[in-house]
C-alpha cells in the first residue's frame, strides 16, 4: 500500500512477494504456481537482466588475458551473379560466429538462449569485415535479419544474412573456355592476433551449401579454406580465405558465338561456286559476311571489359574475319585477272602493232632505194620477202619474230628487172615510189591480220575457283584444329 514494487521470487510451489520500495516486508496470500512457461520467462527475464546488468560491450572478453577464438562458419544460399566487365560476384550467405564470453555464463538454467536481435547492440562482437567487399548490405524485412543465441557457459552464437558485392580479379586469355578463381577474404579490422583468434569452425565442413548452387554460366569445381595472419604497419591480424574455383560452361558460347560464326564463314565460301561474272551476287555476298562476322565481334566487346590482351574468343572471331575477307579478295583477284590484265595485255599488243605498221612503209621505203642497182634493177626479196620468206600460217608466232622476219633476207637472191621508162647510158632511173609503197602497206596490213593476240584463259580463271573450294575449308579445319587443341587442354 505505500507504492512500493512487487518482486515475485519463485519457490518450490508456491510465489512469495516481497515489497522493496519502502523497505519493509508484506505477507501476501500464497497461492499454487501452475503456469510452467510464466515460470520458464521469468527465469530467463531475471537471467538476461542479470547477464546485462553491468556488462561493459567496449572491452573484449577476458581483455588482457589470452585471446578471443572466434569460429566461423557459412552456409551459402546463392550466387547471384558472376561480372566479367567490373570484375566481381555477388553473394548471398548465412554467416555465423562464434565465440565465447565468460560474462554471458549462467547456471539458473540448463536451456539456450535465443534473444531479440536488438540486444545485439548491447554485446561486444568481433569487428570482422570483408577484405574485397565492394558493396554489402544486412537484409532487414521483416525485421533485421540477426541472431542472438547464448549458451549457460557464456557461448555466444551470432548468425547474419548478408549480400555482398566482393572484388574478384580474373584472368580472361581464355575466355570462354576459362577457369577464374575467386575468394571471400574475412578480417579483424581493429583486434591484432593478441586479442583476436579466427578458425574455420568444422574444419572443411564450415562452408555448405555449394552443392545445392546452380549457376547459368559457371560450375564450382573446387573449394579451398584457408586461415592465415597477414601483416601491417599496425600489427598482425588474423585472416580466413573462402576461395572457390569456377568453370565456365562452353554451351552457350557455342550456340551463341562460335556456330553463327562458323556458318557464316562457310557461306562466304558459296561465292567460289558462282559464275565469275556475277558481280553484284558475289560482291553482296561477301560484305554481308564481312558485315556480319563485324556485328559479332562488336556486340561481343560490349559485355567484356576493355583489357589489353587478346582472349581466346578474340583469336577465334578473328580468324573467322580473316577467312571471310579473304573470300571477299579472293573474288577481286577473279575480277582483275577476267577484267583487268586480259585487256591491258591486249591494248599492250595492239600498241605494239601499230607501232610495227607505222615503222615498215618507213623501212621498205629505205630499203628499196638502197637494193635498187646501177641498172634500176630491184631485189626479189625486198618486194617479195612479206609474202615468201615469212610463214604464212602464223600459228604461234609472235609480233618480234614477224618484225624480224621480215627485216631478214638473203643477198644472193634473183634480181628483177623493172621495166624502165628512160635510160641514159649508165646513169640512174627514177622509180615509181609511190606505186612500191601501197604494195608493202597492204602485204603488212594482210600480215598483221594474220597475228594472234594473246587474251586470258577463262579456264585460268575457274581454276582459281576451283583451287579456292579446296583450300578455304582444309586451312579452316586445320586452324580449327589447333584452336580447339590448344585452349581446351
Amino acid at each position: 500500500g505505500g507504492g512500493g514494487v512487487f518482486v515475485c521470487r519463485p519457490s518450490v510451489c508456491m510465489c512469495e512477494c516481497l515489497s522493496k520500495g519502502g523497505g519493509f516486508s508484506v505477507p501476501v496470500l500464497k497461492v499454487p504456481h501452475t503456469s510452467t512457461g510464466n515460470t520458464g520467462m521469468s527465469v530467463a527475464k531475471t537471467t538476461v537482466d542479470k547477464l546485462l546488468k553491468g556488462y561493459d560491450i567496449r572491452l573484449r572478453p577476458d581483455f588482457g588475458g589470452l585471446p578471443v577464438i572466434v569460429g566461423m562458419s557459412i552456409n551459402i544460399a546463392s550466387i547471384d551473379s558472376i561480372s566479367e566487365v567490373n570484375m566481381d560476384y555477388t553473394i548471398t550467405m548465412y554467416f555465423q560466429q562464434s565465440w565465447r564470453d565468460k560474462r554471458l555464463a549462467y547456471n539458473e538454467m540448463s536451456l539456450n538462449l535465443t534473444l531479440d536481435n536488438r540486444v545485439a547492440d548491447q554485446l561486444w562482437l568481433p569487428d570482422t569485415y570483408f577484405l574485397n567487399d565492394k558493396k554489402s548490405f544486412l537484409h532487414g524485412v521483416t525485421v533485421k535479419n540477426r541472431m542472438i543465441r547464448l549458451h549457460p557457459d557464456g557461448t555466444v552464437l551470432y548468425g547474419l544474412r548478408i549480400t555482398t558485392t566482393a572484388a574478384c580479379m580474373m584472368d580472361l586469355r581464355r575466355y570462354p573456355l576459362d577457369e577464374q578463381n575467386c575468394t571471400l577474404e574475412i578480417e579483424s579490422y581493429g583486434y591484432t592476433t593478441d586479442d583476436i583468434v579466427f578458425f574455420w569452425q568444422g574444419g572443411d565442413s564450415a562452408v555448405t551449401g555449394v552443392d545445392k548452387l546452380e549457376l547459368p554460366q559457371f560450375s564450382i569445381v573446387a573449394l579451398r579454406l584457408v586461415s592465415r595472419e597477414v601483416r601491417f604497419t599496425t600489427g598482425s591480424y588474423p585472416r580466413l580465405s573462402l576461395s572457390f574455383r569456377i568453370k565456365r560452361n562452353i554451351g552457350y558460347f557455342i550456340l551463341q558465338t562460335y556456330m553463327p560464326s562458323i556458318l557464316i564463314t562457310i557461306l562466304s565460301w558459296v561465292s567460289f561456286w558462282i559464275n565469275y561474272d556475277a558481280s553484284a551476287a558475289r560482291v553482296a555476298l561477301g560484305v554481308t559476311t564481312v558485315l556480319t562476322m563485324t556485328t559479332i565481334n562488336t556486340h561481343l566487346r560490349e559485355t567484356l571489359p576493355k583489357i589489353p590482351y587478346v582472349k581466346a574468343i578474340d583469336v577465334y572471331l578473328m580468324g573467322c574475319f580473316v577467312f571471310v575477307f579473304l573470300a571477299l579478295l579472293e573474288y577481286a583477284f577473279v575480277n582483275y585477272v577476267f577484267f583487268g590484265r586480259g585487256p591491258q595485255q591486249q591494248k599492250k599488243i595492239n600498241e605494239r602493232i601499230n607501232k610495227v605498221n607505222n615503222e615498215r612503209p618507213r623501212y621498205e621505203e629505205k630499203r628499196l632505194r638502197e637494193q635498187v642497182d646501177a641498172y634500176g634493177n630491184i631485189l626479189l626479196t625486198t618486194l617479195e620477202m612479206n609474202n615468201e620468206v615469212m610463214p604464212s600460217d602464223g600459228g604461234g608466232g609472235s609480233v618480234s619474230d614477224s618484225l624480224n622476219s621480215v627485216m631478214s633476207f638473203d643477198s644472193s637472191s634473183v634480181q628483177f628487172r623493172k621495166p624502165m621508162t628512160q635510160r641514159d647510158g649508165f646513169g640512174h632511173h627514177s622509180l615509181d615510189r609511190g606505186a612500191m609503197r601501197s604494195r608493202a602497206n597492204c602485204r603488212l596490213r594482210r600480215r598483221s591480220s594474220k597475228l594472234k593476240l594473246k587474251i586470258p584463259n577463262l579456264a585460268d580463271v575457274s581454276t582459281i575457283d576451283k583451287w579456292s573450294r579446296v583450300i578455304f575449308p582444309i586451312t579452316f579445319g586445320f586452324f580449327n584444329l589447333i584452336y580447339w587443341l590448344y585452349y581446351v587442354n
